[in-house]
This record gives structure tokens, sequence and C-alpha cells, in this order.
């Protein structure tokens, strides 16, 4: 696939996820049968009851695989960016972090999306948050800007990871930090999976091998790389994220299959500094 072609589909399955104002699939109701999916989804990848609370309604789709705040040692008065922010939730659990004389940034390439998260600035009062339209690739940022860059599940979307790091690198004052909960893979996907693009919107066909995916932090120029967790991806997660629920069905994947598919898959939280 093309890379305009991946950015496209992700950008129009996004905007239909930012429209629907729920996460599972825009039906108007759970399609796990339970009305806090996203929730649920939520606190299996590391979120806690306060964070959830602190959050303005529909802020939370449910879309993340780790949580980056809570290992990004986010401090009071510190400038944070969050790759891909989508509807503003990490950004929200930051900005109680920063507080009044910090400031939180997110990027997000889907106007929809955008447009969702500054809704949802304004109805909570966040007036040290603020959202920019734009690619991860080339990000709307000056150099030097941020003390913190986050991200959670999107740069395995990029067709371009390495240029996605070498930005983060460049905003990121010297001595900064980046905090980044993504998926990567364990071994080589299925041809049918790679050619997928709903696979690849899915956060799955996008994903790299994991010793590539750190190699590309390090070939930005990154120092102290770490990775922190690793878990298997959950089937439910995948049974359940209402991007990825079509690649079963498209795929034809028996349930055998799917579970075979994501042990194949890792999410992993990984931390780097930009050199003094």
């Amino acid at each position: 696939m093309k890379a305009e072609e991946i950015k496209n589909a992700v950008k129009s399955s996004y905007a239909k996820v930012a429209l629907s104002n729920l996460p599972c699939c825009g039906t108007g109701k759970s399609c796990c049968g339970s009305p806090n999916l996203a929730e649920e989804l939520s606190r299996k990848v590391g979120y806690g009851d306060e964070e959830l609370e602190a959050v303005p309604e529909g802020a939370n789709l449910g879309l993340g695989c780790g949580n980056p705040v809570a290992l990004a040692s986010i401090e009071e008065g510190e400038t944070v960016l969050d790759l891909g922010s989508g509807a503003g939730f990490d950004c929200f659990i930051a900005a109680s972090k920063v507080g009044n004389t910090g400031k939180v940034i997110g990027v997000d390439m889907t106007p929809e999306m955008v447009e969702k998260a500054r809704r949802n600035a304004r109805e909570g009062n966040f007036d040290n948050v603020e959202f920019r339209l734009g690619e991860i690739e080339n990000l709307p940022v000056s150099e030097n800007e941020v003390e913190v860059v986050i991200s959670n599940c999107v740069i395995n979307l990029s067709p371009d990871k390495e240029k996605v790091f070498r930005e983060a690198f460049r905003v990121l004052k010297p001595g900064g930090r980046l905090m980044v909960s993504d998926i990567v893979l364990l071994k080589e996907l299925p041809a049918a999976i790679r050619k997928s693009v709903g696979a690849y919107v899915g956060c799955i066909a996008g994903a790299v091998m994991k010793d590539e995916y750190l190699a590309a932090v390090e070939a930005a120029g990154f120092q102290e790389i770490r990775v922190l967790g690793q878990d298997t991806y959950p089937l439910e997660l995948m049974a359940a994220d209402p991007i990825a629920q079509p690649i079963c069905a498209d795929l034809n994947l028996s349930r055998e299959e799917a579970k075979e598919l994501s042990s194949t898959i890792a999410s992993i939280k990984v931390s780097a500094v930009k050199g003094a």
C-alpha cells in the first residue's frame, strides 16, 4: 500500500469514530453488551479510576494500548506533546499534572478528531490544553518546544516511523523525554494481513518487528532507550476495538486464527531521552 492510501484510510476510519461519539462502531450501544466498554478497555491497559473520572465525557474512545502519561513522570510547569491525540484523552490526564503553569499540545491529522478534542477541552474548561491539526511525520510544533513527548498506539499507523521519531526528537528540548505505548510484532504477519487496509487501520498491518521499532528510535538520536513493559495484545481488546473489529470478519479468521494473531502482536512501553 502507498503511504497516501494508508493515511487516507486511517483518517477516514478515525473520522467515523470521532463522529460516532461512541467507542464502539457508532451503533448507539456497546458491541460487547457493556455501556462502559471504553472504560473497561482503558482499565485493562493501565488507567485508574481517578484518571478516567478526570477527563471530559467523550474524550475516552477506548483506542489506546497503554498509559504513557503514568510512566512519563510529568512535572508541574512542563510542556507535553501528544502524538495522535484523538479526542484528547491522554492530553486531559497530562493537563492535571502540568498544572496552570504548564501546557499540553495534542496533534492529530483527522479534522473531526481535532474538533471533537477542542470541544471536549471547552466543555471541561481545560485552558492549558490546545489541539493542532497536523501529521506526526510533520509536526506543527517548533524545535525544542516541549519537555515530554507521549503517544498511545498511534506511531504504528504511520508509514514512516523513522520520520515520526526524528520529528519527536526535533521538538524536544535537550534532556527531554519520550514515552510511548505502541504495538509491535514478535513475528512476521501472514501476507494476507500485511496487505489488508483494514488490518493496517486496526494497528496490526502497520506494526513492525520490535527490534526494527527500537532501531528507529535510536536512529532518530535518542539515548537511554528502555522497554519498560511488554504484553501480548489481549484478544478481547482486538475483538472489542471499533477499529480492529472488522479485521477478523474481513479476513474470515476463526477464533483460533485470531488468537494466534494476537500472540504475534505485543503492546510495549518505550522510554527514551534526548541528550542534553
